[in-house]
């Protein structure tokens, strides 16, 4: 016991400090947002799958998430606008405590992990109030993951059902945004804003935990 405490008081705190110090140094392989300069046309970031093999140039951003589906498609003439706070009712209910139920509607399981990873000691979600739930009749939201397959629609509208007014809607992933590499399948739908409206979109196949962590803080109004 003796030297399990002494390994942990050498290892220190694990938690990063962001958002009060800007966040570690991302690899250099790392996949981010990507560069638009020089490039002719659109790019929507709610159906690419970030493949490095592609001819896309990608930067070391992670801040992505936004606040409109139109907000994800990118061009030379239009600067990103990423997503914007609740509007203030919204925020004073939620602002420093919000509870999510997490339903993964057909997923590969990439964005899942990517989700859990924030309620490590790194992330720790937590701090910011942030919470998932195991019950929709505990959430004040939904945090929906996966193509949204035909067997998973009736699944998901009755958790959305469930979840208590006023609620919020979160789509995580290209999946979720669009139907991601499943779009043309009749299996799958074509985003989830064609289910139910949508508070907060965060792209990414899968997004990087950093990327939902920022998207989460700037729905909240708690990056400063």
């Amino acid at each position: 016991m003796l030297k399990i405490l002494k390994t942990r008081f050498k290892q220190g705190c694990r938690t990063i400090r962001f958002p009060k110090v800007p966040a570690p140094a991302l690899p250099s392989r790392y996949r981010g947002r990507p560069i638009i300069a020089g490039r002719s046309g659109s790019i929507d970031l709610g159906k690419i799958s970030f493949n490095p093999d592609s001819d896309m140039v990608y930067s070391n951003d992670y801040s992505m998430a936004v606040s409109q589906r139109e907000d994800l498609i990118l061009s030379p003439e239009r600067e990103m606008v990423l997503a914007r706070a609740l509007n203030g009712k919204m925020l004073k209910i939620f602002g420093r405590s919000l509870k999510l139920r997490q339903v993964s509607a057909g997923g590969c399981n990439a964005c899942e992990l990517d989700l859990n990873v924030l309620n490590t000691p790194v992330f720790d979600l937590s701090r910011f109030g942030i919470q998932f739930v195991a019950s929709p009749r505990h959430a004040d939201g939904i945090v929906v993951t996966g193509p949204i397959t035909r067997n998973m629609r009736e699944a998901l509208l009755k958790t959305y059902e469930a979840i208590p007014e006023p609620k919020l809607v979160i789509a995580v992933g290209s999946c979720a945004i669009s139907g991601g590499l499943f779009s043309d399948s009749p299996q799958t739908s074509k985003g989830l804003n064609t289910i139910m409206p949508v508070d907060l979109f965060i792209p990414g196949c899968p997004p990087y935990p950093l990327t939902i962590l920022d998207g989460f803080l700037r729905l909240l109004d708690q990056l400063k």
